[in-house]
């Protein structure tokens, strides 16, 4: 436990100068939203586009574990929509609260350092989180919000997400990979050295965005932001945990894996979400911080149990 929590210290490290660096005025929030964009942007898509393009669709793809993890996360999905309904709430707010609840920080933070801690077997289920997150909960929360406003679903509230999905990088990364790998599209040397240097910047870069970015954020209402951490860091893994082991029958080694990637903290595009369209910015980012902080002591633990198996 204290071996693996020294591990991924380093990660936290850094996610703590990029907060310092904010925090201290050494860069300002225009400049953290700069490497976010250079990361989201570049460098993540390199790495994600190397890393697919070295997997086996064929042996990757495991319906039984993508089926654990929609239906583990859907379970505290609709456990978090439930509670805010009760609490009155409107549907905008529940969505974007279930959000939180299931939505982890899997590419700035959970692709970095669990593909350097795990190894490179955890690539291909890291990989598969991250498709049902983009693709279905992505969409259901636009879906949700921009239908409770409107009345009703209107077709160009489907485009737009259609669209936000065909533009996003992360997505186009990791379907090219695919492709390549399974057109066994070997790349020139050059390419793959421009790709792996360009890969490398990605995880000190996200980490680093990731700290600049709480340091803007407040820790306001924290009852609220107390049970969304709450529904991330223990219920959504315990769940999606439950699911795969127990329901699906998911390989240990995988189930653990995904354990581990559900065990991040809320994601920083749920508050981009969340701001965009005016549905509790605050309590999104009261939820981030407060995650991100207390991850620091429950994902080590988390580790060294998939590490064990």
């Amino acid at each position: 436990m204290i071996a693996v929590f020294f591990q991924t210290l380093p990660f936290f490290g850094l996610i703590a100068l990029g907060y310092m660096a904010v925090r201290t005025g050494f860069f300002s929030a225009d400049a953290t939203a700069i490497i976010t964009k250079f990361v989201f942007y570049f460098a993540l898509p390199a790495m994600l586009l190397l890393f697919a393009s070295q997997l086996d669709l064929a042996e990757v793809l495991d319906w039984n574990f993508v089926l654990a993890y929609f239906v583990g996360s859907l379970v505290v999905y609709l456990l978090a929509t439930v509670v805010a309904i009760v609490r009155g709430l409107s549907v905008a707010e529940a969505a974007i609260e279930a959000q939180c609840a299931i939505i982890g920080n899997v590419g700035f933070l959970g692709i970095p350092m669990l593909a350097l801690l795990l190894g490179e077997g955890a690539i291909g289920p890291i990989l598969m989180v991250l498709a049902v997150d983009l693709v279905f909960f992505g969409s259901v929360v636009v879906i949700l919000i921009t239908g409770s406003r409107d009345g009703r679903l209107q077709l160009g509230t489907l485009k737009t997400v259609g669209a936000g999905l065909i533009k996003n990088p992360m997505i186009v990364s990791i379907l090219g990979g695919l492709l390549m790998s399974h057109f066994q599209v070997t790349l020139p040397t050059p390419a793959i050295d421009f790709l792996t240097i360009l890969g490398a910047a990605a995880t000190p870069g996200a980490l680093f965005a990731i700290g600049g970015s709480l340091a803007g954020k407040s820790a306001e209402r924290l009852s609220v932001a107390g049970w969304l951490t709450t529904c991330k860091l223990a219920l959504h893994p315990i769940s999606v945990g439950c699911f795969a082991l127990f329901v699906f029958n998911v390989d240990p080694v995988a189930a653990g894996m995904m354990v581990a990637a559900a065990a991040l903290p809320v994601a920083g595009n749920v508050y981009i979400i969340a701001q965009h369209y005016a549905v509790a910015p605050a309590r999104v980012s009261a939820a981030i911080l407060i995650s991100t902080v207390l991850s620091i002591l429950t994902i080590p633990p988390v580790i060294g149990w998939v590490t064990s198996l």
